[in-house]
C-alpha cells in the first residue's frame, strides 16, 4: 500500500512532467545557442535546441532513455523529427491538410486540460513561464504540424493489418530469453451516474445569470469586471471572460454556445444560454469571418448533497442487480450509464493512447488503485464519488473484469498485446518502405556530426542524395 503523502507526490510529479513535456521546448531554445541540425524539403529545419529539449524530457519520462547514451538518444530523436518533417512535406504535395478550426479545437482542449490539471490559469502560466495567449501563439504551428503528420501517417499505414497467423509467427520469432516481462495489469469497467441537478438549483443559476446580464445591459456595469467576480470558468475568469479566435465549428465549445455567439453583433450581449456546462451570457467583442473574439460568464448549477445521494442510491440498486445476477455488466452499462463514452466502450475503461482495455496498474490513478485493490476478479465496488475526465465530480461503481500478475509474455494470456506489438512492427516496416521509396524526391541535409554512429540517418542521407 502506498502512503498518502507518497501518492500525492506521485500525482504532483506526473502533472509536472506532463506540463514540462508540452511547454519546455521554448525555454530550452532560449537558453541554448542554436544551430541548424537538419534541413528537410523546401524550408523545414530542425534546431539543436529542439533536440536538446526533447532529450531532457526523454530522460525524465522514459526509463529506457535514461540508460541510453546521449548519442543514441539524439539519433532516435532526430530520426523521429526528420520523419515528421518528411511526412508533412509529402502532405503539402498531396494536399493533405487540417483546418484552422481543427487546430484551434485541439489547442484549446490541450490548454483547458492543463488548466484543469494545475487547478488554475495562473498555475499554468507560472509553470510554463508564458501567458495562455502566448502559449497558444507559440504552439499553434507546432500543433498544426503534429496534426498534419498524424493525418499523413494514417494515410500511409491505414491498410496495414495483421492476421492471427502473423501474430503467432511474430511471437515465435522472439527468443525465449527476450520475451518481454509484462507488468501487472487489469481490465476494469465502470457505470457512471451523473448526479441530477435539482430544479431549484437550475432556477437559482438561471436567475443569477439573468441578474448579471441586467447589471451589464441595464445598469451599465462592465462585462469584464463582472466576469472576474462571478464567472465559474477557470480558463477565462481572470481575463475578464475573454476567449480569442473562437470558431464556428466549436473547438470543444457546446453547439448551443457557438450558435448564440455567432448571432451577436459587436458589443452585443446574448440572452442566457443553457449548455451542458451551465448557464452563459456571451458578449461579442469582434467578428472576423468565421472566427470571433468573445467574452462569456458561466454560472454552473450547484449539485447538492441530496443530488449526490440520489445518484449513489441509484448505483447501489444497480450494484444489487449485478451481484444477484439479475443483469450482466454490459446490459447494465447500456441501460443505466450517463457517460456517452462508456456506452461506446461497453463500460470498459481504455488507454487513451492505445485504445486498449488492458491497463497497467502502475499507470492508474491512485484512487482507482485503492478501489481495485479491495476487489476480486468479477466483483463490483460500492458506489462512490470521483472526479471525471473533465474534472467534475460524478458517481460510479467499478467492475473488475480481469487482473493479471506480472509475467513473461505468452500467446494465450497476452494475445491482444502481442497483436498490438506485431501490428506496430508491421506499420513501422510499411513506413520505412515508404520512406526509402520517397527519400530520393526530397531535399535532406543532416549535420555530419549526427551521421556518425547513426546508421539509419546515414542511410536516409545517402538515399536522399541519389539522382
Amino acid at each position: 500500500m502506498v502512503p498518502t503523502a507518497s501518492k500525492n507526490l506521485m500525482i504532483q510529479r506526473t502533472i509536472l512532467l506532463l506540463i514540462l513535456a508540452f511547454f519546455s521546448v521554448s525555454v530550452h531554445a532560449q537558453q541554448s545557442i542554436d544551430k541548424i541540425i537538419a534541413v528537410v524539403g523546401k524550408h523545414r529545419i530542425i534546431l539543436q535546441s529542439e533536440i536538446d529539449a526533447q532529450a531532457i524530457e526523454a530522460k525524465k519520462q522514459d526509463a529506457a532513455s535514461a540508460t541510453m547514451s546521449d548519442d543514441a538518444i539524439n539519433c532516435n530523436l532526430l530520426q523521429q523529427m526528420v520523419t515528421q518533417k518528411l511526412l508533412v512535406e509529402q502532405a503539402d504535395r498531396d494536399s493533405v491538410t487540417v483546418s484552422d478550426d481543427e487546430v484551434e479545437g485541439t489547442l484549446e482542449n490541450r490548454i483547458r486540460y492543463f488548466i484543469r490539471l494545475l487547478g488554475s490559469k495562473e498555475n499554468l502560466e507560472k509553470t510554463s513561464g508564458k501567458t495562455v495567449y502566448e502559449l497558444k501563439d507559440y504552439y499553434r504551428d507546432v500543433i498544426k504540424e503534429q496534426m498534419i503528420y498524424e493525418k499523413m501517417l494514417q494515410e500511409i499505414i491505414k491498410s496495414v493489418k495483421v492476421t492471427p497467423a502473423e501474430v503467432k509467427t511474430f511471437f515465435e520469432t522472439i527468443p525465449t530469453d527476450s520475451l518481454p516481462f509484462l507488468p501487472a495489469s487489469v481490465q476494469i469497467g465502470q457505470i457512471v451516474i451523473d448526479p441530477p441537478v435539482s430544479t431549484e438549483m437550475q432556477d437559482y443559476a438561471k436567475n443569477k445569470i439573468e441578474d448579471i446580464r441586467k447589471q451589464i445591459v441595464t445598469d451599465g456595469k462592465s462585462f469584464e469586471v463582472l466576469a472576474g467576480i462571478y464567472s465559474e470558468d477557470p480558463g477565462s475568469r481572470d481575463n475578464g471572460g475573454r476567449y480569442d479566435g473562437v470558431t464556428r465549428t466549436g473547438g470543444g465549445w457546446a453547439p448551443e454556445f457557438i450558435s448564440a455567439a455567432f448571432k451577436l453583433q459587436n458589443g452585443e450581449v446574448s440572452q442566457p444560454v443553457k449548455t451542458k456546462f451551465g448557464y452563459h451570457i456571451i458578449q461579442m467583442i469582434q467578428r472576423k469571418g468565421d472566427e470571433a473574439d468573445i467574452r462569456h460568464i458561466l454560472i454552473r448549477p450547484q449539485i447538492t448533497t441530496a443530488d449526490y445521494k440520489k445518484a449513489l442510491d441509484k448505483l447501489d440498486s444497480i450494484r444489487a442487480e449485478l451481484v444477484s445476477g439479475k443483469i450482466n455488466f454490459n446490459a447494465a452499462v447500456g441501460k443505466y450509464t450517463t457517460d456517452e463514452n462508456a456506452k461506446r466502450t461497453g463500460g470498459m475503461i481504455t488507454d487513451p493512447n492505445t485504445g486498449s482495455s488492458d491497463l497497467e496498474v502502475s499507470k492508474l490513478d491512485p484512487s482507482m488503485i485503492l478501489i481495485i485493490d479491495s476487489l476480486k476478479q468479477g466483483e463490483v465496488s460500492h458506489p462512490h464519488i470521483f472526479n471525471n475526465e473533465t474534472g467534475d465530480r460524478s458517481c460510479r461503481i467499478v467492475y473488475l473484469v480481469n487482473r493479471t500478475a506480472p509475467h513473461k509474455a505468452n500467446l494465450k494470456d497476452d494475445y491482444a498485446k502481442l497483436q498490438e506489438f506485431a501490428l506496430n512492427q508491421k506499420k513501422s516496416k510499411k513506413l520505412h518502405e515508404w520512406l526509402m521509396q520517397k527519400l530520393s524526391s526530397f531535399y535532406l541535409k543532416i549535420d555530419p556530426a549526427y551521421l556518425t554512429g547513426c546508421d539509419v540517418l546515414r542511410t536516409w542521407q545517402t538515399a536522399a542524395n541519389k539522382e
